[in-house]
């Protein structure tokens, strides 16, 4: 263990207890019954941590090659930590995906419930929940007063969230908690105290943000170039030219536009449009399961399958990763997501789906390539061979270290090298993962052109609206043209391309980076290229920066 080491491990070790509701994230025991100061001194105790970790890793020479690593990957992650901070976005970000409140409420979903003390640190942090939301409006009052302020449109789908998170018509989420757990006696008694009082504050929150936040709203949604840029870099690790990247979208919308085309024939017959061939699937009742309960049963066989016949032959995959749990949540935003094993493994890594309201019918040909985007080879498999690797990574590689174009680069990947393994020969499957690779080209494009209010190019190859700059409204309308996803859905995805700028895109550049690394390695090493070796070696790095991913692989 070298002193880059363990200037990382120190970190973490003061980390966890500036961010309870972190360390309960990434599996650390002992803070499940607190919950993260969200006031503006809670926010400054973190911040400093950063700046003083990063004054330490300056002064410090690596003692190896998978230090020199780590000290590249911690500087270029906490150095933009510390740049977004005082940017005001850590303190201002209120989104319909991410904001001191989601962190709150969310990890309830991964706190252990058997047993008293579990179920006493659940209602520790039920009944600690009011005073957090406190401190979270003062940082918010602050940051609205220093001219940093998410837009209007998007507190006020905040607040949405926040009727239907407390409503006991919607999902009742507090409340619906407690009722699960079934406690009784003086401990149950504390639950439904703690439960109504997280409910009355998060409605509380609600009203917040629609009648004090939202009129001192920003009125546009577009980030911006100068806040682009640096939320783009967050998001890679990388800096990409955003112009050349909005080009390619294009590029690629309609190269994979092309192939589905082809695909569609498959299925539907010669000539056939994929608007046709999807219906034909849609049809098929082989291809349809009802209820979620039924489908997640579909999505747990299917990932069991995945990593039994790719171990051994494709990856060597740890014994500690070949369980994954997939969950419905108990949520109805319509994200799926991934969240990693805790520490130790006592909690696996979890596949989640928060099925809108609604939506009861499911078809799988659409998801084959999801459950592989987020299993294995995806997320669970990068994500928690990570986790495993202690003798190469240290504990903030391992647990705190996650870069969106590296790990949703990595997981789109994942879907399209399924494809080059076989895996998706079934025309259905494979429009599905054609459509899902489209969607993220579709963001590039939309994400990118509506932030920055670009001029739609002239000639672009779908002839939408030619010289027109970029609004919500015609965000709308091309998702709509191009992805095939229900309006509910679709709808999420747009209002969060809106409210978290940069991240959709990483999906895309991260897979198109990760490709061009592939590429590189393979002319670096010749005839002595091998893929499953360089699967091995680019996953034993950990998550970094897709910069500094570059940097350490052209020097194996």
């Amino acid at each position: 263990m070298g002193r880059i080491d363990d200037i990382a491990n120190r970190y973490v070790a003061d980390w966890a207890p500036l961010s309870p509701t972190g360390a309960t994230y990434v599996g650390i025991a002992g803070y499940d019954h607190q919950v993260d100061d969200l006031s503006p001194e809670g926010y400054d105790a973190r911040a400093e941590l950063v700046r003083r970790t990063l004054a330490d890793l300056d002064v410090t020479e690596p003692e190896s090659e998978s230090e020199r690593t780590a000290k590249e990957a911690m500087q270029e992650r906490l150095g933009l930590d510390v740049a977004r901070y005082e940017a005001g976005e850590t303190t201002s970000e209120v989104s319909v995906i991410t904001s001191g409140l989601h962190d709150l409420r969310s990890v309830f979903d991964l706190m252990p419930t058997e047993g008293a003390d579990a179920q006493a640190n659940i209602a520790a942090r039920l009944n600690a929940f009011s005073g957090a939301l406190e401190g979270y409006k003062t940082t918010l009052r602050e940051a609205a007063d220093a001219g940093r302020v998410s837009s209007t449109a998007q507190l006020v789908e905040v607040a949405k969230q926040c009727d239907v998170w407390t409503d006991p018509a919607g999902d009742n989420f507090f409340h619906g908690l407690v009722e699960r757990l079934g406690a009784d006696g003086t401990l149950g008694a504390e639950l439904r105290r703690g439960a109504a009082a997280a409910t009355a504050a998060t409605a509380g929150f609600g009203q917040f943000l629609r009648d004090e936040l939202a009129p001192r709203g920003r009125e546009k949604q577009a980030a911006g170039r100068e806040r682009y840029e640096l939320a783009s870099q967050y998001f890679l690790g990388a800096r990409v030219d955003l112009d050349e990247t909005y080009a390619w979208g294009f590029a690629e919308l309609a190269r994979l536009e092309a192939e589905m085309r082809v695909v569609a024939g498959r299925i539907a017959g010669p000539g056939a449009t994929v608007d046709e061939a999807v219906a034909a699937l849609d049809a098929d009742p082989a291809r349809t399961i009802a209820g979620k309960e039924a489908f997640r049963d579909w999505m747990q066989a299917l990932a069991d399958k995945a990593i039994g016949e790719l171990h051994g032959t494709h990856f060597d995959i740890p014994e500690q990763v070949r369980r994954i749990e997939c969950c419905l949540a108990p949520t109805s935003d319509g994200g799926i997501y991934y969240t990693g094993p805790s520490e130790d493994f006592s909690r696996p890594g979890r596949m989640w789906w928060a099925v809108p309201q609604g939506i009861t019918n499911f078809s799988t040909w659409r998801e084959v390539t999801t459950v592989y985007h987020e299993g294995v080879p995806g997320h669970h498999l990068q994500i928690a061979q990570t986790a495993v690797r202690a003798e190469l990574l240290n504990r903030w590689q391992r647990l705190l270290c996650f870069v969106s174009g590296h790990g949703e680069g990595w997981a789109l990947y994942a879907e399209r090298l399924m494809d080059d393994l076989g895996y998706l020969e079934d025309p259905g499957d494979k429009l599905g993962m054609l459509d899902g690779q489209a969607l993220r080209a579709a963001r590039v494009i939309v994400d990118i052109g509506m932030h920055l209010e670009l001029e739609i190019p002239k000639d672009n190859p779908f002839g939408f609206h030619p010289g027109e700059r970029w609004t919500p409204e015609l965000g709308w309308e091309f998702l709509r043209g191009h992805c095939r996803m229900p309006d509910e859905i679709l709808r999420f995805e747009l209002n969060r391309y809106l409210g978290w700028p940069g991240q959709a895109p990483s999906y895309k550049v991260g897979e198109r980076i990760w490709l061009q690394a592939r590429e590189d390695a393979k002319a670096r090493k010749g005839a002595d290229f091998d893929l499953r070796e360089f699967h091995r070696q680019a996953l034993d790095l950990g998550a970094l920066g897709l910069d500094p991913l570059r940097r350490a692989l052209a020097r194996i």
